[in-house]
């Protein structure tokens, strides 16, 4: 059984994993952390530092804010700590490394299995296409998404940069450039309506042809079992920092 602290429990992907959680029987939540109000089936304090019982691991999908805070707590406890939260900034991200060398750190800007196989696909495509196509990244969110563009997108964004020759310059917005696309840029572009998901496109475009990778994400599910999954898999583990790969390579 892996015992796991839930950081912002009251959230919409908090309640998923609430939910996922409650239908398997090899883990379970002993404390939610919010600072926000609502009702759960475990105790719900504000802080970590308030929780003075026992657990496994920790899986944070809160707010960047809220990071410093976590990673403190998960290191003062020897806590293995599963960050699912998006957003975060150079800094934070330097806080996970430093993290991580106290204790077990697992972080991927997106917890799907099928989008980290896209990862993969697009690194794939990259090496062999980027020298002669335009490559373009589309993601798409719902209305609440705080974050653009989205973790995943610059996920992708970096695996691609990863297999070009020559790094290529991120590109937000064009439209105060009057000038024809350069090579060497990726295009990032966010859309903000509705209740989606989450979808990510990678648009390889060359001459007389476009090849097009993509990945739709039905639910907030497929996120949270990822997130679960990693920590049942983290438990245990050495200092250091994984991502998806660590897990699926074993």
């Amino acid at each position: 059984m892996t015992d796991i602290i839930l950081c912002g429990c009251f959230g919409h992907m908090g309640r998923v994993i609430s939910e996922i959680v409650s239908e398997r029987d090899d883990c379970r939540i002993v404390a939610g952390i919010d600072t926000a109000t609502g009702t759960a089936d475990f105790p719900v304090f504000t802080s970590p530092s308030l929780f003075k019982g026992k657990a496994d691991v920790l899986i944070d999908f809160s707010h960047p804010s809220a990071l410093s805070g976590v990673l403190g707590y998960a290191v003062e406890n020897s806590l293995p700590a599963v960050i699912a939260t998006t957003g975060l900034d150079e800094r934070g991200k330097e806080e996970l490394n430093k993290a991580s060398e106290k204790t077990a750190i697992f972080f991927s800007a997106n917890m799907s299995l099928g989008v980290n196989l896209l990862s993969a696909l697009s690194k794939a495509a990259a090496k062999v296409l980027g020298k002669s196509y335009d490559i373009e990244i589309v993601e798409m969110h719902h209305n609440r998404k705080i974050d653009a563009p989205s973790g995943t997108a610059l996920l992708l964004a970096d695996e691609i940069s990863s297999a070009l020759d020559e790094k290529p310059e991120y590109e937000y917005n064009r439209h105060d450039r009057h000038v024809k696309r350069p090579k060497n840029e990726i295009g990032i572009h966010s859309v903000r309506g509705g209740t989606i998901v989450g979808e990510h496109q990678v648009i390889f475009a060359g001459t007389d042809e476009v090849i097009t990778l993509s990945h739709s994400a039905g639910s907030r599910k497929i996120f949270a079992s990822g997130a679960v999954n990693a920590a049942i898999w983290l438990k245990g583990k050495a200092p250091g920092i994984y991502d998806m790969s660590s897990m699926i390579e074993g």
